[in-house]
């Protein structure tokens, strides 16, 4: 079914500086925006690789001062936001640099949330109104391919008191620079690129099935689709393939510009609720249900299924055919980049209710195509489970 008559809006605040090489222009984007000061907030994996040091080279080469907050944890910690703001205050720093996946972007953005509202915790800013006034100078460089938050309005934050994924979500939060390098890319373990892959073909096929979806999302999202399906098993098994890195980073960007227009759905419940109970890699978790969700949702999206499929390239004479032929590619596509089974999780079975609950509460339930009560993210966990 089209939404062509439905009314949408389309803001996108940040701007993109793409391209090989690119990571150059990061000093003109801090002096035309008067950043003089900034706080990079990163994590070790950067640091390790060697990227961390190209950044700040580059700021002591232009005489900028800056600081390092290198702490942010996979899932980023409400603990790790609070304390990259009190070094951004006890620095003085008047801009923020999130160099790294989506757990230091998304720790920057709530970062800033801190710095802009004068706050000490991140949790006073939960959900998509609190966060109301302009964060200092935000510029994401982002390392992987995966979570698109580079260019989207929201950071997910784990609650550390109550272990579940929190949402801080705004227009206000969004980078008002993203430097888009596909060169800082090329270091990325295979691993990590498998994962943030299935992370961003996520966010794609959620964002054009999501109930909230529209024309504009609906184009990044397939054009998403196509890159990231046809170059992920390339970048996996060739890092230095610097096409096929490119191709990733947009896919995922456009994947990401989807999504904050459109809605992720069920899968993302789904594993941020694992990934608040169990602190796993959200792409993996993410990977582990899509094909599970998809089938569950088939009779529902029957036609944005099928035309998946043709975004990814796949022949079929009937929806319905197209459709089951989305979900195998998906599953086959997560076994050749060696992701694992939900059954090797070491998930607690007994835990399998509790997720369920915790799933059905999460805010982009009421996006997903097929309406889902905790019973039925139950099914949905015990067939994942179930798979071989």
């Amino acid at each position: 079914m089209s939404n062509f008559t439905l009314p949408f809006s389309f803001t996108l605040p940040t701007k993109i500086v793409y391209g090989p090489g690119c990571i150059v222009s990061l000093i003109d984007e801090l002096q035309l925006n008067n950043g003089n000061k900034p706080v990079i907030i990163t994590d070790k994996g950067v640091k390790n690789a060697g990227i961390l040091d190209k950044i700040t080279s580059l700021l002591a080469q232009n005489n900028i001062s800056c600081t390092v907050y290198d702490g942010v944890e996979p899932n980023p910690k409400d603990v790790n936001v609070e304390e990259g703001a009190k070094i951004a205050r006890e620095f003085g720093a008047d801009s923020i640099i999130a160099v790294g996946g989506g757990s230091p972007i998304d720790c920057a953005k709530s970062v800033g949330v801190l710095l802009a509202h004068d706050g000490d915790k991140i949790k006073k800013y939960e959900g998509k109104t609190a966060a109301t006034k302009h964060l200092p100078l935000l510029i994401t460089i982002p390392t992987t391919s995966g979570t698109g938050s580079e260019l989207t309005f929201s950071s997910v934050i784990t609650d550390t008191e109550n272990n579940y994924k929190m949402t801080v979500k705004s227009q206000y939060t969004a980078a008002k620079v993203a430097i888009c390098d596909p060169e800082l890319t090329l270091s990325l373990p295979a691993h990590i690129t498998a994962s943030t892959g299935m992370d961003a073909l996520t966010h794609a096929i959620e964002a054009y099935t999501a109930a909230c979806a529209e024309p504009i999302s609906d184009a990044a999202a397939l054009y998403a689709t196509e890159l990231i399906y046809n170059n992920l098993v390339r970048a996996f098994n060739d890092g230095s393939n610097l096409e096929a890195r490119s191709a990733m980073l947009l896919g995922s960007m456009l994947a990401g510009i989807a999504f904050s227009h459109s809605d992720v759905a069920s899968v993302h419940c789904i594993a941020e609720s694992l990934g608040g109970v169990y602190d796993l890699p959200h792409g993996v978790c993410n990977a582990v249900f899509l094909p599970h969700v998809m089938e569950y949702n088939m009779e529902y999206c029957l036609e944005r299924y099928a035309r998946i499929a043709k975004a990814m390239g796949l022949n079929f004479e009937n929806e319905k055919e197209g459709a089951k032929k989305a979900v195998e590619a998906v599953k086959k596509l997560a076994l050749d980049v060696k992701l694992p089974l939900f059954s090797s999780l070491n998930v607690n079975t007994d835990d399998f209710e509790k997720l369920a609950e915790m799933s059905v509460k999460n805010i982009s339930t009421e996006s997903n195509p097929r309406p889902m009560t905790k019973e039925d993210y139950l099914k949905v966990i015990e067939n994942a489970y179930r798979h071989k």
